[in-house]
């Protein structure tokens, strides 16, 4: 038996990870309702922010993992100085939980970012800018952004000066605008003897800063691919992290540039459920319960994932006639989360569709075709 603080779909994927392997996994959320909620065999119901919780959660298990990254360090070290196995362990985690701090960790080991500066928490209408940087810029906060959320592409001086003028809650950072041709993500695990496994890396397409749908394999040279291995399994060895992590990458003109980790699984590695001989669920279970990890071998020539997230309460087709329309496109996977409510831009499943083209240009058009008619049924939020 494992934990997870949190809930949610990655919980609850998780969950359905655990029972292929005979591994029942305890949730801690706060709510009922919860994807995970409904899938788990126990619950412990609190706010996965409650450090009570959490020790409710120790008392059923002492091997815990998480759903998400906003994880209030000092409140669990008790726990773990108690003997509670945290997956990955928490002083791995601490400077992957601040936007700031990862660009920190970043920068000491030399690993390409975007430039960056943090905002001071003050509210002022100066900043003093790099005199390479011009506009657009991007805003993020430290803590707490996801989907698009925690985010603010500023314009132009007037933009930045009104920016710095309001009250913010927390600290925000500036980045320099990237131009890239790519943006893409890796998926990988490490495990307690220190073996590094990868998923194949992935292309990710956004719409409105939230990811639309995601490609796998990514059409990359040799060396990009060699170079995106590589960062993943330094940053894991500097860490001595243990678990699964994903990185995101923009890729261009400027070279390759980590933008965002995310210590847990992703988004982006979804595919792997129905691509690949171990998905990323797979490979936390195994880790956190001490199951020998499989490698996450590709099973098909290439994989489509599509986000399908909530459309406006005056969408002309229900939202059941949608699921059934998906349904009956053949040969493609529909997962769904059970969520409550269908709100405009709320993730409420995804879709995968298996490729069989087995070059890169003939793969991405047998996948638009597919996206395309996934859009005419779902569209973009």
């Amino acid at each position: 038996m494992i934990g997870v603080v949190g809930g949610g779909q990655l919980a609850m994927l998780l969950i359905e990870a655990g029972k292929k392997r005979n591994v029942d996994v305890v949730v801690q959320t706060a709510a009922k309702t919860d994807p995970a909620a409904k899938k788990t065999n126990q619950l412990v119901l609190h706010d996965p922010t409650n450090p009570v919780g959490t020790k409710l959660l120790a008392e059923k298990t002492r091997l815990i993992t998480f759903e998400n990254e906003w994880v209030d360090i000092s409140s669990l070290l008790s726990l773990e100085n108690n003997g509670v196995s945290f997956v990955p362990r928490l002083q791995s985690i601490r400077p992957l939980i601040n936007k700031i701090t990862q660009r920190e960790l970043l920068n000491s080991l030399d690993i390409p970012c975007p430039d960056w500066l943090a905002i001071p928490l003050k509210k002022s209408t100066e900043i003093d800018l790099p005199a390479d940087w011009g506009f657009p810029l991007m805003a993020k906060a430290a803590k707490g952004g996801y989907d698009g959320k925690g985010t603010k592409i500023i314009k132009n001086l007037k933009q930045l000066q009104e920016f710095l003028s309001v009250e913010r809650e927390g600290q925000w950072m500036l980045e320099k605008w990237i131009s890239f041709d790519k943006e893409l993500s890796i998926v990988s695990s490490r495990d307690s003897k220190g073996i590094v496994r990868s998923l194949p890396i992935v292309e990710t397409y956004q719409s409105k800063q939230v990811c639309d749908w995601v490609l796998a394999p990514a059409d990359i040279n040799h060396d990009v691919d060699l170079m995106v291995r590589n960062i993943a399994a330094s940053l894991l060895a500097e860490l001595q992290y243990v678990g699964v992590i994903a990185i995101e990458f923009f890729y261009g003109s400027e070279g390759l540039l980590v933008n965002e980790i995310a210590p847990r699984t992703h988004n982006s590695g979804h595919f792997s459920i129905d691509a690949c001989s171990s998905s990323q669920f797979d490979q936390q279970i195994c880790i956190t319960s001490g199951i020998n990890v499989p490698m996450p071998e590709m099973l098909v020539n290439g994989a489509l994932m599509a986000n399908l997230l909530g459309l406006q309460s005056n969408y002309p087709t229900s939202l059941t006639q949608r699921l059934d329309n998906l349904r009956g496109i053949p040969g493609l996977n529909v997962h769904w989360y059970e969520k409550e409510e269908e709100k405009k831009g709320r993730k409420l499943g995804h879709v995968t569709y298996l490729l069989n083209n087995k070059d890169a240009l003939s793969r991405k058009k047998e996948a638009l075709d597919v996206l395309q008619t996934i859009r005419s049924i779902w569209p973009t939020s």
